[in-house]
């Protein structure tokens, strides 16, 4: 397993292992990471040993092409995606460098926002394929914050509406993420992928997800959760489901509702059955 130290996560205003129905996610072997600019800070140090587009799926809302671009750090090759490369092979890189202008990819959802994906391989494995991601572990401490499924809009698009509820118990000191039942952190596109990730000890690693009075999950390996087949409900009617991340400058609750009619300034009421 590969750990991501607190301080590169410290970078970022948000992270996610679950939010994607990337393959390198399904097991949290990969992470998103949203930067505070349009441009992409590097996440790790090394020297660059291949950049490569390639033709992503035709979606209205992104570009034709995403990219690739590998950084041997010396222990694994970084494999970072979502990002037009101002970089090419044989430059060196720190940590903090700009790597290029972050593109809106096809691989990713249109309530998804521009962002940095992260992986890692061993150094002689193929950084190419989709698949073959190494475990990823997170080394910061997320706070888990209670939400009781209410909250006002404070944002939308097509396809979402952000909550401004739960509040970030400290903005910029430390990650945070919305709390199960029993106190552990949920994080992932619930349950419009197939399955997140849950974070922090319950009663138990592999005890059943609660979350806003319902089992919504069983938990594998201590961390990667099988959504189950549940609907969640805002002010009654079904909407697509919850956008939940890890966040140092703030929480909130993204609903994931194409065609709703929300607007900024509702009150909305969150059910899960």
């Amino acid at each position: 397993m590969v750990t991501l130290d607190g301080d590169v996560l410290a970078r970022y205003p948000r992270a996610s292992l679950y939010n994607s129905p990337y393959p390198a996610h399904d097991a949290g072997c990969a992470v998103d990471l949203y930067p505070r600019t349009a441009r992409a800070p590097s996440p790790v140090a090394g020297e660059v040993v291949e950049t490569r587009t390639v033709r992503c799926p035709s979606k209205p809302y992104a570009a034709d092409h995403d990219h690739l671009i590998v950084v041997d750090t010396g222990d694994y090759l970084a494999r970072i995606l979502h990002v037009a490369p101002a970089v090419e092979a044989g430059d060196a890189v720190a940590l903090g460098d700009d790597l290029g202008r972050m593109v809106r990819s096809g691989f990713f959802a249109p309530w998804v926002d521009n962002h940095v994906h992260l992986g890692f391989r061993e150094r002689d494995g193929d950084a190419v394929r989709a698949s073959g991601s190494l475990p990823l572990d997170l080394d910061a401490h997320v706070e888990p914050v209670p939400w009781d499924g209410t909250g006002e809009v404070v944002e939308t698009g097509e396809t979402y509406a952000l909550l401004d509820a739960p509040e970030h118990p400290e903005p910029g000191k430390r990650f945070a993420g919305i709390a199960t039942d029993d106190g552990r952190v949920l994080d992932g596109g619930f349950p419009h992928y197939e399955g997140g990730g849950v974070f922090g000890r319950g009663s138990a690693d592999d005890d059943p997800v609660s979350f806003l009075g319902t089992h919504v999950g069983d938990v594998a390996d201590g961390r990667t959760v099988a959504w189950r087949d549940v609907t969640v409900t805002a002010n009654g009617e079904p909407i697509r489901g919850l956008s939940l991340w890890l966040g140092t400058d703030r929480l909130g609750v993204k609903l994931v509702a194409p065609g709703h009619d929300l607007a900024v300034g509702d009150s909305v009421s969150v059910d899960i059955t």
